[in-house]
């Protein structure tokens, strides 16, 4: 059941009450999400299929969701109020694994990539370097969930810097290249952040998105391709490791 449905800048914060969840998700998981009413099955109601949502934050019963929205399943779901029923399944798929011997953790997020990152700050603590990239200042509100100063990048220079966030990344990794980078965001800045890191030798997990249908490997509308072969990003994934890829870019990206 929603609790809240608040609007953070330009994007929407949405909180749901789960009082007997299945497990404790790790963060760079997902779920896939989808309301009760007003789903699917008419001209009014396109979404027919759930949306797949890295969590935010979990805390005492609660999940947290960061809704950009730009279609029609992510529109029906900024219109949730409180007290209505939002279907949830998950947790699902292969969250952030630690940081890399000797080196220190790096988090890169842009837009609504910022999600998974700020259960993985919960998780880390509040020391480790945090960058964000977003298109303007009401997009960059979301940086102020984290603790501590994040460094901020946007497109028109209307909140930090004016510059994108692997400018920042390029910049901190020549200060100490010692850092396993946890990155997620567009599939270009993906593709950007994983050469960036192999330029410069640092180990990157790249949280992915590609069009996902059921959450759980059966309908294989999620495969990427990978050095190892076809991955389903749903089971695999989403989180993969930066030199298993030749690219970040591959049909689908983004979708």
């Amino acid at each position: 059941m929603v609790t809240d449905n608040a609007p953070l800048g330009a994007y929407r914060l949405i909180t749901a009450g789960e009082p007997h969840p299945p497990a404790p998700p790790q963060p760079g998981q997902f779920y896939m999400l989808s309301t009760a009413e007003g789903w699917g099955g008419g001209s009014d109601e396109r979404p027919y299929l759930p949306r797949a949502f890295s969590y935010m934050r979990a805390c005492e019963g609660r999940l947290s969701f960061l809704l950009d929205e730009v279609g029609p399943g992510t529109r029906r779901l900024a219109r949730l109020r409180a007290g209505e029923a939002l279907l949830v399944l998950g947790p699902l798929g292969v969250g952030w694994r630690p940081p890399r011997d000797g080196t220190r953790a790096l988090l890169v997020g842009g837009g609504v990539g910022t999600a998974p990152l700020l259960c993985l700050q919960d998780e880390l603590g509040p020391d480790s370097p945090v960058l964000l990239g977003f298109r303007g200042a009401a997009h960059a509100e979301a940086a102020s969930l984290f603790a501590g100063q994040p460094q901020l990048a946007t497109d028109d220079g209307s909140a930090g810097r004016r510059a994108l966030v692997t400018d920042l990344l390029r910049e901190e990794l020549d200060r100490d290249a010692a850092a396993t980078v946890f990155a997620c965001g567009p599939p270009a800045m993906l593709e950007a952040v994983r050469l960036v890191c192999a330029e410069r030798g640092a180990p990157a997990q790249l949280a992915l998105e590609s069009g996902m249908a059921c959450g759980f490997g059966a309908c294989f509308g999620c495969v990427v391709p990978t050095r190892d072969g076809y991955l389903r990003l749903c089971v695999d994934g989403p989180v993969l490791d930066a030199d298993r890829l030749e690219s970040a870019l591959f049909p689908g990206a983004g979708h």
